[in-house]
């Protein structure tokens, strides 16, 4: 056992009424060890039911191991609490992000950067989810280059082309390939590409956190056109876009047709 962690062990266990178990309890979960950590926010819980900060401690728990549900109800009850507990605020936004609703995030992490302005993560996430967001909004928009999604269903492009609505791009948010049309007509694809830069990372990241295995693909859907990314090599991502009545589904056929392609132009530039 660590230092640490004997030494707030052994605080608790001398006065089982301290606050300490919030720190016990964070250490514990820190280093992996959830069912330990559960068992010490669990009586703390239970002797401060109004502090918010253990229902936080409790919530992470949960997200850690997976129960999203759990975890979003323990949040809430932290910020009925504490309207403006940042560490709950940043939880709800981190399961809005996991479950890929960036408009419901965006509010908590507002919320959280203005109870802790000081808290440079929290700056950062923020800034990253807006960039995202305007990213999103320029993809919804570009309903000039989901027109030919009829003859894409029907006449697939010839090798080598991805065809319209698509765009490759590397990890540093350069564009390689296609292209994306804009609501004004001019080539989107430069802008979206560095929107959305380290986005497959993301969601590798997130998906390793909750024990999901490799990731298939990241989906967003809205009034104006439907977007999904995937990732054709581990070092790119492909962006495809079509109207809103092309379901996430076929979509998804779409794209990996796509991926195919683009795998094999990317293979021959290697």
């Amino acid at each position: 056992m660590p230092d640490e962690i004997r030494r707030l062990t052994q605080e608790l266990a001398s006065d089982p009424t301290s606050l300490v178990f919030l720190e016990l309890g964070e250490a514990l979960r820190e280093r992996g060890q959830y069912a330990a950590a559960w068992k010490v926010a669990r009586a703390g819980l239970g002797r401060y039911p109004e502090v918010a900060e253990a229902h936080d401690l409790c919530a992470r728990i949960l997200a850690d191991q997976g129960d999203r549900a759990a975890a979003r109800a323990t949040w809430r009850r932290a910020i009925d609490l504490a309207p403006g507990h940042a560490g709950a605020h940043k939880g709800l936004a981190f399961l809005c992000f996991l479950e890929g609703d960036l408009k419901g995030a965006l509010p908590h992490l507002e919320q959280a950067r203005a109870t802790a302005p000081e808290d440079e993560g929290v700056r950062s996430a923020l800034a990253r989810l807006r960039v995202a967001l305007e990213g999103i909004d320029v993809l919804a928009r570009d309903r000039a280059s989901a027109a030919p999604v009829t003859q894409a269903r029907e006449e697939p492009p010839p090798d080598g082309e991805l065809g319209p609505g698509i765009v490759v791009l590397d990890g540093q948010g350069l564009r390689l390939a296609g292209d994306l049309v804009g609501s004004d007509g001019a080539g989107a694809g430069d802008a979206v590409a560095a929107h959305l830069a380290g986005v497959t990372r993301e969601a590798a990241r997130a998906a390793r956190l909750l024990d999901l295995g490799d990731w298939q693909h990241v989906s967003a859907e809205a009034p104006d056109g439907n977007v999904l990314v995937l990732a054709p090599t581990p070092q790119t991502a492909l962006v495809i876009v079509r109207p809103a009545d092309v379901p996430v589904g076929r979509l998804a056929l779409l794209a990996e047709q796509a991926a195919r392609r683009a795998r094999g132009w990317l293979a021959e530039l290697a």
